[in-house]
Parts: C-alpha cells; structure tokens; sequence
C-alpha cells in the first residue's frame, strides 16, 4: 500500500517483473488466464513461476470462465479471481460464481457500455468490483482511459463495495486520476510497458513515485 493507495500490477508474464513491483511495494500482481489478450499466461507456466513468486496477493484475470476454469484456477492458489463479464450476463451465472469462490475473493470487471451501471444485483456477489475502459471489441486492456465520473458516482453511491479504477492509468496521469476519483485502490498495466507484458521498470517506479506525490495527506 502506498500512502493508503492500494495497487495491482496486472498483464505480468514474468518473475523478474514480478520481483520489481513487488520491490516497489505494490499489493497485488495480476495475470491473465484469457488466451485472447497479448498478455495470456497459460497456467502451466503461472505454476512454474509459482513457488518463486513475491509473497504478494496473486489474481487470476479471466473472462466468463467455466466452473471447470474456477477449479483450475484454485488449484493453482490464486489468491483473488477478477472476471470480465458482460453486463447483462445472467444474473445466475453471476452467483454461481460468487457461491464458487465466495464473495471476498470474487472481484467482477463488468463490460460496461456508455450509459450503463453495475447492475445492482452484483453488488453483494463481490466485495471488489473493477470499473475497466469500454472497448466494444473486447474486454479491458485498451490503454485508453476510462469514465471516471462514472467511478466517482459508484463508490459514492455504494460505499460498502471496494471499487477498483482501471484502464490507462500511466505515471502522467495517475495523479489526476486519483484526485479526480478518490479511488483507494487502481489497477495498471499498459501504462507501465515497454511492450504488452514486458514491464518497463523505470515506468512502473515513476507510477508508485507519482501515486506517492498525488496521496492526500494522512
């Protein structure tokens, strides 16, 4: 946690990036399980990387996947799952998820067109839910930013849900980002790259300094 700013490094596809944010005191490290995103890891080599990881929260980044996937990703050890869904997903698939994992560990990245909330009745299947750019021909991982006003009336409106800002974060803009939404806990990944799921390190320390910098005061 920097300063009561919590965060995830997502897309990571190896341990020496791993390492870095780790060394960077982030809180959690993120990987793809979606084979659609330049950042797929299969989980056969998340558990090789596995037993050498930083002992950091680990999330399993995966789109609508199937109980089987859910089993899988548990027997891995992922610590937290965040599903990319499209908002009108069905809302019994929805709980089948949460009763899978449980709410605590479940966090849903809901696709949301302009216009549109979280549905209402996803708010008490997970205690985290990431509000990720719209990119109508996929899930996440645009690189652009996204609707922050649309974050700040969320987490003013339901305060009991950690609300997780994602989408074009980059060290030029993450103060503004954070001043603007009063988000507590964000999520980069693009924004730290030298190439999709290469980390550019020197990015990625010039992202924690400026959160560091933008941090209100205790």
């Amino acid at each position: 946690m920097i300063d009561g700013i919590r965060i995830k490094v997502c897309g990571l596809t190896s341990l020496v990036d791993a390492e870095f944010a780790d060394q960077c005191g982030v809180d959690c490290l993120g990987f793809i399980l979606h084979p659609q995103s330049p950042r797929y890891v299969t989980l056969a080599q998340y558990a090789a990387m596995a037993p050498l990881l930083p002992d950091r929260r680990k999330v399993a980044v995966s789109v609508e996947p199937t109980p089987a996937d859910f089993g899988s990703m548990q027997a891995a050890g992922f610590d937290f799952f965040q599903v990319h869904a499209r908002h009108d997903t069905p809302l019994a698939k929805v709980q089948s998820w949460s009763k899978l994992v449980g709410p605590d560990r479940l966090w849903l990245a809901p696709k949301l067109p302009p216009g549109i909330d979280v549905p209402p009745t996803w708010l008490p299947l997970a205690q985290h839910i990431l509000l990720d750019t719209f990119h109508a021909a996929g899930f996440g991982g645009s690189g652009k930013t996204g609707d922050w006003p649309k974050f700040v009336r969320h987490r003013e409106n339901h305060p009991g849900t950690t609300w997780i800002l994602a989408g074009g974060l980059n060290p030029a803009n993450i103060g503004d980002a954070l001043r603007a939404t009063g988000a507590k806990f964000i999520d980069v990944n693009s924004g730290v790259e030298s190439a999709p799921g290469v980390k550019d390190h020197a990015l990625l320390k010039q992202f924690v300094t400026a959160v560091h910098e933008a941090a209100p005061p205790a």
